[in-house]
């Protein structure tokens, strides 16, 4: 079998899960599938306040060397994130306008990358979210084979084509494709709640009384102590 490929693939996660996904954001989503599916939070948006959710596309690529980016541009489509992987650890600028220009009139609402990506002012401007490693101006090649629409480790997570990315402030977190509706059903009760709380917060119930902590710390031999020399 060839190392290097370039899978051309139809399969996407429900699309009515990836809209709830993309409302309920990182941390919801997070805590709604068993806190799982993190990737490691040095992946950083390049600016704040984007909150998206897609089908991913991956690439594994060589470090230092974006052919495969280039590859992976033909297979992205509309309402799609490209989550790029690199074979060993890299910071260099492996993506930038240009790409993100590209991917903008096919749809693709953003990147992850576990490397570099530059021309942040640009990407910024034009609204072109990017998650990364690093931001670097160090340029690549575009010469060494990989792969595209296999399952990666991005960022210490296995991404697999067709799975859901889901990114904003809080960081990036990978849903199977599988599981997405069962997942965004699980949002969705949890943002019904955290509504209800939120609510109750705002009357000045204390989180010890809403989620019966007092009792736990009871258990756990935590005591109330008046202060010594406290006025009366």
């Amino acid at each position: 079998m060839n190392r290097h490929v370039i899978v051309r693939t139809k399969a996407r996660p429900d699309a009515a899960a990836v809209k709830v996904l993309a409302e309920a954001g990182v941390a919801t989503t997070h805590e709604a599938m068993g806190r799982r599916g993190l990737l490691d939070p040095v992946l950083r948006p390049i600016y704040p306040g984007t909150r998206i959710a897609g089908r991913a596309v991956t690439v594994l690529s060589h470090p230092g060397d974006n052919l495969m980016i280039h590859a992976a541009v033909e297979q992205c489509g509309e309402g799609d994130i490209l989550a790029v992987a690199t074979t060993s650890l890299s910071h260099d600028g492996m993506f930038g306008e240009l790409f993100a220009t590209a991917l903008q009139a096919r749809g693709v609402l953003g990147l992850v990358i576990d490397a570099g990506v530059r021309d942040v002012a640009e990407l910024t401007a034009t609204a072109f979210p990017a998650w990364s490693r690093a931001i670097s101006a160090q340029g690549t090649v575009k010469a060494s084979p990989g792969s595209v629409n296999v399952p990666v480790v991005l960022a210490g997570a296995c991404v697999r084509p067709g799975d859901v990315i889901v990114a904003d402030d809080d960081g990036v977190l990978v849903v199977p494709r599988e599981e997405a509706p069962a997942v965004a059903g699980a949002a969705t009760v949890r943002m019904a709640g955290e509504e209800g709380r939120r609510a109750q917060f705002r009357e000045g119930v204390l989180g010890l009384d809403l989620y019966g902590l007092r009792a736990t710390l009871d258990r756990l031999g935590v005591r109330y102590i008046d202060a010594e020399g406290d006025p009366q």
